[in-house]
């Protein structure tokens, strides 16, 4: 009976500690011309505990209009022995917005959801930087004053809906006498635990309430795999 007791007051308090964990996740994106290089990494308990998700390769099929990615996975210090490649066509992209538009169409109670739940996400660190050059200087004077306005509504919408801790890194170089792409991009953001459980009750709660439920059908599933 003892040793029942201490079990489940253990469970209690690591229930508890598990609420109050904060998910620290990294978001890494870089891209150079025709490299691409995407990694997501989650964290908790200063990073005892972490997960990664890499997709190193991104790049046009040169058979059909679609695009091929590569991606693997790595638990703590051990990584996949295999990478994933799944290739991603028009007709994928096509079928997940339309799955997207009805959802947020039919539901509209769920914004409400989300956006309770993103006050509670608070932005670590933003960084991005880019360098831009189309073989044009006067083009590519117009390119730069364009992503300077499109970086300044993302950090409008972001400082909108979630909590922006840290002051933005932006920046953008122009290249007058050349053509390259290249953008590096960083983001780590943070939030209890409890609060995505929270969210995730609600929503529960909101799809038993009679909602239309949204289908979980998707053509990413399907097992299609491309050599690079």
């Amino acid at each position: 009976m003892i040793w029942l007791l201490a079990s489940l007051i253990i469970l209690f308090l690591l229930f508890i500690l598990i609420l109050f964990t904060k998910l620290t996740i990294l978001l890494t994106y870089f891209h150079h011309n025709d490299n691409d290089d995407l990694k997501v990494e989650f964290r908790i308990w200063f990073g005892l505990i972490r997960y990664k998700k890499s997709i190193p390769l991104i790049k046009v099929d040169e058979d059909s209009p679609s695009i091929v990615v590569k991606s693997s996975t790595e638990t703590g210090n051990a990584e996949s022995s295999k990478p994933k490649v799944t290739q991603i066509t028009n007709k994928d992209v096509k079928s997940y917005w339309k799955r997207t538009q009805d959802l947020l169409k039919n539901v509209k109670g769920l914004q409400i959801i989300i956006r309770k739940f993103s006050q509670k996400i608070s932005i670590k660190e933003f960084e991005w930087q880019t360098m831009i050059g189309i073989g044009d200087a006067a083009h590519t004077a117009i390119l730069t004053g364009a992503l300077w306005t499109l970086k300044g509504s993302v950090i409008g919408v972001l400082s909108q809906y979630l909590k922006l801790k840290t002051s933005p890194k932006l920046s953008i170089t122009p290249q007058f006498q050349g053509s390259v792409v290249q953008t590096y991009f960083q983001c780590i953001f943070q939030f209890r635990i409890g609060y995505a459980i929270l969210a995730g009750l609600k929503l529960i709660k909101f799809w038993k309430g009679g909602k239309p439920p949204f289908k979980n059908k998707s053509n990413f599933s399907n097992d299609r795999t491309k050599s690079i």
